[in-house]
Parts: structure tokens; C-alpha cells; sequence
């Protein structure tokens, strides 16, 4: 069942990208910049609809190399990303101390760990240390859960331990990237804890 749905997911997601598939170059290049111009100043969940259409506008300007073509003026406020010359538009994820900042156009590491700058980078150091063994009760190996005497009750109090830690970064780690970044993105869910963007209220 899962994997049927996460298929239905996948084909749902396509069928809202085919709408920027049937932009010219011209026209997705002006959307995906007045979109930055827009979203600018703000820190953005990852589930928000507009942080959702931006990414997959975002992809079908990757896959067709917008950014270097220069086909719309950038809001001066973005900087270049290294890794695909697309505006730098940060996504922070539980796994930032591995694959640091990621890349809201190509999806790859934007910003390595070691250049987020201080004391952001020693903030998310201690978050992701918290984090990390939370994250792991939904991973334990399934010997693992039978000798644990209350296996659901100890998923539970991971998840809510995972929605304190993802409300704190959210509200007072994420904030501070301002003074840094035009705009940022947070990854506002885990789908292994059963943890949903509805249940980061703050």
C-alpha cells in the first residue's frame, strides 16, 4: 500500500509540474524571478503551496538551464550558487551537518556545512546532535523493537520530541539565516516519525 501511494504521490506531483513544463523559457524565467522577488525577507516552510510550485518550477528551469541562459533580470539580493549558477535559496534539512545547505534548483549542497556562517553553523550543530538519535527510533531494526517492552510508546515520544525540535528550528534557528541569506527553507516534516507540516504549530 505504501508504495502504491507514494506512486499516486509521484504521479500527482508530475501532473502539477506539467504546468511549467508548458511555460516557454522565456516565461518560466520571469516566474521563477518575480517569485524570488516575492519570497524574499522571509524564512519559508518547505511544505508552503509557494515554496512547493517554486521548487517545481525550479526543477524544469534546472533541467533546461534557465539560469544560464539570463533570460530574466535576478533580484539583486540573491547571490549565484556555486553549484549550478541558479539564486542561492537554502534548504535546511535534519542531515545539514552532512550535506550542509541544499539546493532549492539542482538539489545538490549549496553551502558545505563548514561555510555556514557563525553562530548559525554552531546552533544547527547541536540541533542536528538532538535530533539524530530521535530521528533513529524510527529506523531500530525490528529485533530491536520486540525486545523493547513499549515500542509504540517510545515512537510516540519521538515524534513529539521530533516536532519540538523541528518547531525550534523553525522559530528561533532559522531566523537568524536573514541576516546571511535573501531568503531560506526549512524541511518542516519527517515522514518516518509520521511527524506532518499540520503538526508544527508555533
Amino acid at each position: 500500500m505504501a508504495a502504491s501511494s507514494e506512486s499516486a504521490s509521484d504521479r500527482l506531483w508530475a501532473e502539477y509540474e506539467g504546468v511549467f513544463q508548458e511555460f516557454d523559457d522565456h516565461t518560466l524565467a520571469r516566474w521563477l524571478a518575480q517569485t524570488l522577488g516575492q519570497i524574499e525577507g522571509h524564512v519559508w516552510r518547505a511544505s508552503h503551496p509557494l515554496m512547493g510550485a517554486y521548487r517545481l518550477a525550479a526543477q524544469v528551469g534546472h533541467d533546461r538551464q534557465i539560469w544560464l541562459k539570463r533570460l530574466a533580470i535576478l533580484p539583486a539580493a540573491y547571490p549565484i550558487a556555486e553549484c549550478c549558477r541558479a539564486p542561492l535559496l537554502p534548504l535546511v534539512t535534519r542531515d545539514v551537518v552532512e550535506s550542509g545547505l541544499i539546493c532549492q534548483h539542482c538539489g545538490a549542497t549549496a553551502i558545505p556545512f563548514d561555510d555556514i556562517p557563525e553562530p548559525q553553523r554552531q546552533s544547527l550543530r547541536q540541533w542536528a546532535s538532538d535530533y539524530a538519535p530521535v530521528h533513529a527510533v524510527a529506523h531500530q531494526e525490528e529485533d530491536a523493537r520486540q525486545t523493547t517492552a513499549n515500542a509504540d510508546a517510545e515512537f510516540e515520544r519521538a515524534a513529539q520530541s521530533a516536532e519540538d525540535l523541528l518547531c525550534l528550528l523553525g522559530r528561533e534557528l532559522m531566523p537568524p539565516f536573514l541576516d546571511w541569506y535573501p531568503a531560506a527553507v526549512w524541511e518542516d516534516q519527517d515522514e518516518c516519525l509520521e511527524v506532518r507540516p499540520e503538526d508544527l504549530l508555533f
